[in-house]
């Protein structure tokens, strides 16, 4: 049987994970769980604390979430070659587990993102077997820069009258989507109904018309390479790089930032032809995200590897157990703000929502840093696992206290 025992942890890349985790909280909140769109701020304070939080985090931490889901794949791969083990069916078993927690977690929260990853996570597969590293390269950022959304916006410019061109310029239908009343005001039995039929065909709507679907392949197959190379077990060999990258980060994001609107407004547009010129704002707007990601990315690890390792490293906690805090957010927080529960999605501004959001955070921390003084796992990290291997021979409860917490062999 392999050994399924546990073996040194990243502790920068759990840092990093755990800081990608308290990103997409810091968004759901002020987002109040996607019930923001119902009533959007008009308080200009409201307002602007909204609108920083969208700036900073929005689009962003969920990028920096796929790219760490890229690298842990690399590792569980990894380690299983060097035991001479080939991990590919049980790392799809592994997907197929996961996909099954996004399941029952749509049934509460539409916006469950486990799902998306376990099913992009089996287009990793064929690529660990490519060992060039510049065309694994290729092949990220070319979903990167949205295959699907440039075939679109081409038709949309080329296509005339004929039936590709009406299809390109048709609005894209997400746009289009309102928050179903029941979520406001409905009982728990019929949000749980509208998330079985319209919130799951939602969210994969807007994932793929969006290109959410092609950037997270584009990330987490960056974060695979980023792992190939030892870009968070060696550190100290990518000092330079992590600041020369940071520069360029910036760079690409002011740029991006104040020229995304202009260089939006150069696509030819027409009152039958909207599409093109919206499609590429939306782009720009993809691209700006993953240019900040990379600012958040690079910032946090030259901070963390530069001699801040030991206030960002309190981060590290929630990074070891980012599946179980991050279920747990929404399981405590839909019912205050939906319509069966407490209902506060009409009541709670944009700040209340943020400073709430923060004070929760701040507790899954100390639990996590709690919990791992007596524990190895998290709750549902251990039983992932076990359901991996197959088998509840899996090291949990810590027998002499301290040492070093462990990640899937």
């Amino acid at each position: 049987m392999e050994n399924v025992g546990y073996t040194p942890r990243m502790e920068g890349l759990d840092a990093l994970r755990g800081f990608a985790l308290f990103g997409l909280f810091i968004v759901h909140m002020p987002e109040l769980f996607e019930l923001y769109w119902a009533h959007p701020a008009t308080d200009p304070l409201q307002l602007a604390v909204h609108d920083t939080v969208w700036l900073v985090f929005a689009g962003k931490a969920f990028a920096l979430l796929a790219l760490c889901f890229g690298v842990s794949f690399f590792i569980i791969m990894d380690r299983a070659a060097r035991r001479g083990v080939d991990f590919t069916g049980r790392f799809v078993w592994r997907l197929a587990l996961l996909a099954a927690m996004g399941l029952l977690h749509g049934l509460w929260y539409r916006g469950d993102v486990l799902e998306v990853l376990a099913v992009m996570g089996l287009f990793l597969l064929p690529f660990h077997r490519v060992r060039a590293n510049g065309a694994l390269l290729a092949v990220a950022v070319f979903f990167l820069l949205q295959p699907l959304m440039l075939v679109r916006i081409a038709a949309g410019l080329a296509g005339g009258d004929t039936a590709l061109g009406a299809w390109a310029n048709q609005p894209l239908r997400f746009w289009s989507a309102t928050i179903p009343q029941v979520y406001l005001d409905g009982g728990f039995t019929d949000t749980l109904r509208t998330n079985v039929t319209e919130g799951w065909a939602f969210k994969w709507l807007f994932m793929y018309e969006s290109g959410r679907l092609s950037q997270i392949l584009g990330l987490s197959l960056v974060g695979m390479l980023l792992g190939r190379i030892g870009f968070f077990a060696r550190p100290g060999a990518f000092a330079r790089a992590r600041v020369s990258g940071l520069a360029v980060a910036l760079a690409a994001a002011a740029a991006l930032y104040f020229g995304r609107e202009p260089l939006a407004a150069l696509v030819p547009a027409s009152e039958a032809m909207t599409m093109p010129r919206a499609l590429a704002g939306a782009l720009l707007g993809s691209l700006f995200d993953l240019a900040m990601m990379a600012v958040l990315m690079l910032g946090f690890c030259t901070l963390y590897y530069g001699g801040g390792h030991r206030a960002l490293g309190v981060l590290a906690p929630a990074g070891r157990m980012t599946l179980t805090l991050y279920l747990a957010q929404s399981l405590l927080f839909v019912p205050v703000f939906y319509g069966y529960g407490l209902g506060l999605h009409a009541s709670m501004t944009q700040l209340q929502a943020l400073l709430l959001g923060l004070v929760a955070f701040a507790a899954q921390l100390v639990f996590a840093h709690l919990w791992f003084r007596r524990f190895y796992y998290g709750p549902l990290e251990w039983l992932w696992r076990a359901g991996t291997y197959l088998t509840v021979d899996v090291p949990f409860v810590r027998r002499s206290g301290g040492g070093k917490a462990g990640v899937p062999a």
